[in-house]
């Protein structure tokens, strides 16, 4: 009985596709389940780090399905953006003609994985269909001031050729897909979306997603919006104007003794001309300007300055204060400059010892400080110090009167401040969505009217990377009439950021088809939240800020539904395996490399590193469709789920897939021997005794934790190994057993359970083997099973504990209890707590199942 899983999966495969086994209708005729893994780029082909995704989901959905919910489960593709240019201009083809041919290959790919998806909501977001909604929704957001245009210093990645958002620079300032590559700044005329006007409901959503959603994501994601409450400050200059400033310790200000300023503020230069000081202050800033800028804020950063020769005022003690350009100060965060209080900030004080700057102190703590003797800042509250009329006063509530003075005497205001900035979405590149606004000369900027939507990309361009963005050289799409004043205008040539597409991507599932709106209200109603949603905490930052900013945003103009769009969320870890490098040719594919350790190519010894994330850049990759053609889709899927917990990294083991091959040909096996038997039991298990209500023990038990870890705790891991350990048990089972009456009930029960708790981690066998043992339609269109609590419920044994010969107490336990077990409850029982407190342990003795003694001094 050999288990041919090529076979089995192409029979089955078939038969869903037949019967539309996956589609969801639109109309509710059960309890809505709304399942969604992250879609993907389809950039190349599909690894392992994929499958992972995509076969957690789909667990997930099919339990679902046979818990009753009406399931829907969709797939597309994220195909604009620069994943996809990259490739197509690295394998010198057409971005259209790279992503399309890959649209093909990776749909097969994910069917030949037995993924239950509704292929008739399948859509790509290169299509005019799916983004001429999004330039419906960006015109909708120039007429409510959400989006607008400026000039700004921005991210610039050479490799890519186009800008890029904060949060698509890595910590080490290179560029989020090409991590050797270092961002530098350019300034350039960008689109943004007032995100920041978002920011507190961004932040307060997080109480509703709370117990939902990771907390180290919810962690992350505050940590970037960087909500800071403070106040605004004029620090007045000598010859006239201001510089304003925003601080969280308004209590503070009295103890500010110099100005940190950055390095690209304006002022900085005109300090330093008026000075004499230019020369040494713009190599000082043309130093800085080469530098990280993630890494500029980095607490371990030397910090490093220079007197620009410039100074302002102090407006609380009326003392000038020297001003110093500071590599540690961003231009784009705040106002550009930051008072100093090296008393009380740690950077601050790091950089007045260093160049020698006074330090007040005005915070006290219970011990007096000195400023002359202090080796750290003091950073916490206490009280207020050589503050004039606020001496004294607690220094919280100094927070409040200061910025009341400020307030009063118009020298400054209470402010909010985030780390989070509006959301730069324009891209010099080709293949993207158009943005869909016309420059004219007289008119200016000119939204394209509503009527002419789509903006469509020309996809039949010539594609090089020569001369920039070759929108920008194509002038029959360029030109065109103004709409207001008809006179010649030009296209914008910037495209949208690709997270413009999937930030609303979620809503357009449950409307795919609709030509006439972009999202029917009352299907979003009936289907939002996503229930659950699984993807990587790569996005933490990126897009799942945006896709709540898209909906919140959508909500308000009465499309969405709800406050969150993703009622739970899953962050799975990475799938990662040994790099292989050759001094010669670099990183090398396992099939690069033989059995000896050497390049095949140069025949040099190959250099075996560290597990990372799987990446076709360090080509330390496994394709799924060799593992599918060699093992079968179901062993490629058990070995994803069993191999970590989900949120855990996976390290990719060819020993561990042949286990999970071995380990399905076993089920098959247990089952195919003996259909006929089982074909022939009764259904009736009844309340059978002896070995018949052992097995039936032992699959309630199964279930009852199968159904739990699924269902509650995401172990996927552990509700597999309990699955391996029922298996081992029913190979026990004599086989005379399997035939006989008291027995056979209970056996047959058994096997149904075991095919339906397999289903939606090896749907393919489940099926097949539901089928060989008579069994009418398919498994994973069956009701997941019930446990019996009753059944299920441990055998109890009453144990005697007995100290120094003498009872003492009396425990009870599963008859199942581990000797380890046993002496861990005795131990901890109070009573005999209360007899060994403070004596040593000399011997402890357990007679299994009747008594445990112990010996004390």
């Amino acid at each position: 009985m050999k288990y041919k899983a090529g076979a089995i999966e192409g029979k089955w495969q078939k038969r869903w596709d037949d019967e539309r086994l996956f589609r969801c209708p639109d109309d509710l005729s059960a309890p809505k389940y709304y399942c969604l893994e992250m879609f993907p780029y389809p950039s190349g082909r599909i690894h392992m780090g994929h499958v992972r995704v995509y076969t957690i989901g789909d667990l997930i959905a099919r339990f679902k399905r046979m818990r009753g919910y009406q399931v829907l489960h969709p797939i597309g593709w994220d195909a604009f953006g620069l994943p996809a240019e990259n490739a197509a201009h690295r394998h010198g083809t057409h971005p259209a003609k790279w992503t399309y041919e890959n649209i093909d290959f990776m749909r097969q790919q994910l069917k030949e994985l037995g993924i239950s998806y509704d292929w008739e909501r399948e859509f790509a977001t290169c299509t005019p269909d799916y983004y001429r909604w999004e330039q419906l929704f960006f015109l909708w957001m120039i007429k409510d001031g959400l989006a607008y245009r400026k000039r700004a210093s921005l991210n610039w990645c050479e490799e890519c050729q186009t800008v890029l958002a904060n949060e698509q620079v890595n910590r080490d300032g290179t560029c989020f897909i090409h991590d050797q590559t270092p961002v530098t700044q350019r300034e350039l005329d960008q689109w943004f979306l007032g995100i920041t006007k978002y920011a507190d409901e961004l932040l307060a959503g997080h109480e509703e997603l709370r117990g939902g959603w990771p907390e180290n994501i919810l962690e992350m994601q505050k940590n970037w919006i960087g909500r800071s409450e403070g106040a605004e400050i004029d620090f007045p200059l000598p010859g006239g104007g201001k510089i304003t400033v925003f601080t969280t310790r308004p209590d503070t200000v009295y103890g500010a003794t110099f100005m940190s300023m950055a390095p690209e503020h304006p002022l900085v230069m005109e300090f330093a001309r008026k000075a004499g000081r230019e020369k040494e202050v713009r190599e000082f800033v043309e130093r800085v300007a080469r530098q990280d800028r993630i890494a500029r804020t980095s607490e371990d950063l030397e910090k490093e300055g220079i007197f620009t020769g410039g100074h302002c005022v102090n407006p609380l003690t009326g003392k000038e204060i020297p001003i110093f350009a500071a590599n540690f100060v961003l231009y784009d965060y705040g106002t550009g400059a930051v008072m100093a209080v090296p008393a009380h900030d740690q950077r601050d004080f790091e950089f007045a010892k260093k160049y020698r700057l006074h330090v007040e102190v005005v915070i006290q703590p219970e011990e007096e400080l000195s400023s002359e003797t202090m080796t750290c800042a003091y950073e916490g509250p206490g009280r207020m110090a050589g503050s004039g009329p606020f001496t004294g006063k607690d220094s919280e509530e100094g927070k409040r009167d200061i910025t009341r003075h400020f307030e009063e005497k118009g020298i400054g205001r209470g402010k909010v401040q985030y780390r989070l900035r509006d959301w730069g979405i324009s891209r010099q590149r080709y293949w993207g969505c158009p943005i869909p606004v016309i420059h004219c000369r007289k008119c200016g900027i000119v939204p394209v009217p509503e009527k002419d939507l789509p903006v469509v990309l020309p996809e039949d361009l010539p594609y090089t990377r020569e001369k920039g963005n070759p929108l920008a050289l194509a002038d029959s799409w360029t030109r065109v009439a103004c709409p207001s004043c008809g006179a010649q205008a030009r296209r914008e040539t910037d495209t949208f950021d690709t997270f413009f597409e999937s930030s609303w991507y979620f809503l357009r599932y449950i409307d795919p088809k609709n030509g006439l709106e972009p999202l029917d209200p009352a299907k979003m109603k009936a289907w939002m939240p996503v229930d659950q949603y699984v993807g990587g905490v790569e996005h933490a930052c990126m897009h799942l800020i945006y896709a709540r900013f898209f909906h919140k945003y959508l909500r308000d103009r009465g499309l969405a539904h709800g406050n969150e769009p993703f009622q739970r969320l899953l962050s799975q870890g990475m799938v990662c395996m040994a790099t292989q490098e050759c001094p010669k040719h670099g990183w090398r594919y396992p099939e690069e490399v033989d059995a000896a350790g050497m390049c095949m190519q140069c025949g040099e010894k190959v250099a075996v590193g560290r597990s990372m994330k799987m990446s076709k850049s360090k080509r330390n990759v496994v394709e799924p469709s060799a593992l599918v053609e060699r093992y079968g889709a179901d062993t490629a899927r058990l070995f994803s789920l069993f191999a970590a917990p989900p949120e855990k990294d996976l390290d990719w083991s060819e020993q561990g897939v042949e286990g999970a091959f071995r380990f399905l040909g076993r089920a098959y096996r247990l089952v195919a021997q003996r259909q006929k038997a089982v074909s022939a039991a009764s259904r009736q298990a009844g309340d059978s005794g002896g070995k018949g209500r052992r097995v039936r023990q032992v699959t309630h038990r199964t279930l009852r934790k199968v159904t739990g870890d699924i269902e509650e705790r995401y172990h996927y891991n552990t509700a597999i190994s309990a699955i391996m350990e029922m298996v081992n048990f029913l190979y026990l089972v004599e086989d005379g057993e399997w035939e006989s009456p008291e027995t056979s009930p209970a056996l047959r029960e058994a096997v149904e359970v075991l095919l339906l708790m397999l289903s939606p981690f090896a749907p393919h066998l489940a099926d097949e083997l539901w089928e060989k043992i008579g069994c009418e339609g398919m498994a994973c269109r069956q009701p997941w099973p019930e446990a019996d609590d009753d059944m299920a419920r441990a055998e109890e044994i009453l144990v005697v504990v007995q100290i120094n010969g003498k009872l003492r107490s009396r425990i009870t336990a599963d008859a199942d209890a581990t000797e380890e077990e046993i002496r861990s409850m005795v131990l901890n029982d109070p009573r005999v707590r209360e007899y060994t407190e403070g004596k040593t342990l000399k011997k402890l003795v357990y007679v299994p199942r009747k008594l445990v003694s112990i010996v004390t001094s």
